[in-house]
């Protein structure tokens, strides 16, 4: 049984997954850093861990698949006992112009849902067994899934699942348990520029960034920060889609004539 609180993280190689392993081990939790295919990312990030005292373990996974999501929740529960925040945050796309409806298949949309909804579902059953009163889980969702933008149409109808699929949890695991759901805009990242190519990127950036009413994209930090509050300190909510986008679902400010 561990003496200091425990989360486990899905997707937690790069990205916002990375970013919350290391806001969490900074605040004294043991941490699980779940990974797919990027050992040696995820093996660094779980070093980074251990650097601030902490215990960090990585540990392969697809959160699409049952049976590995209930031996990451064994790992945990050996070597811990119990896990006291899971992060969802692993995520998948393809990068699909919603202009071609003939750009996704039925298999594209399996294989994006299996990792964006069943697996958070999946993930969080394994889990629950091992939380105590006050567990938390957030998911992290997308913007995309309320107004339908972003990569896919897949992409976008799949965070919409995630929404639902948040709000129906946390009703049925109350009180002991909260889950929410964190929902950013555009991150700063090597996600999307991969996913779209450096000239794109840098365009989409700017557009965002000059609509946002923060005039800003986030860091995949200010991300993490923002789930680990929602986590930790935010003992009153559970049930909630909470926006954190820069402000650009507020839209352009209206020209005074």
């Amino acid at each position: 049984m561990s003496v200091r609180k425990v989360v486990m993280i899905t997707g937690a190689a790069t990205g916002v997954g990375a970013a919350s392993a290391r806001w969490f081990a900074a605040r004294g939790y043991d941490v699980l850093v779940n990974y797919r295919a990027s050992r040696d990312e995820a093996e660094d990030v779980a070093q980074q861990c251990r650097a601030a005292g902490v215990e960090a373990v990585a540990v392969q996974g697809d959160v699409a698949k049952d049976n590995d999501c209930r031996n990451l929740a064994q790992v945990a529960k050996e070597r811990w006992g119990c896990v006291d925040v899971l992060i969802n945050s692993a995520g998948a796309t393809l990068f699909r112009p919603m202009s071609d409806l003939d750009a996704l298949d039925a298999q594209d949309f399996s294989g994006i849902f299996g990792v964006n909804v069943v697996g958070p579902y999946q993930m969080t059953r394994a889990i629950v067994p091992l939380m105590e009163e006050g567990g938390s889980v957030v998911n992290i969702s997308s913007i995309a899934g309320l107004n339908g933008t972003g990569s896919s149409y897949a992409y976008a109808a799949s965070k919409g699942a995630l929404n639902t699929l948040t709000l129906a949890l946390a009703r049925n695991l109350a009180p002991r348990i909260r889950v929410n759901a964190l929902l950013p805009g555009m991150i700063e990242g090597r996600w999307l520029r991969d996913g779209v190519g450096e000239e794109a990127y840098d365009r989409i950036r700017e557009k965002f960034a000059g609509d946002a009413a923060l005039k800003s994209v986030a860091t995949p930090d200010e991300v993490a920060a923002t789930a680990g509050w929602l986590a930790v300190d935010a003992g009153l909510m559970t049930g909630q889609l909470m926006v954190a986008d820069n402000g650009i679902l507020l839209g352009r400010p209206p020209e005074v004539r």
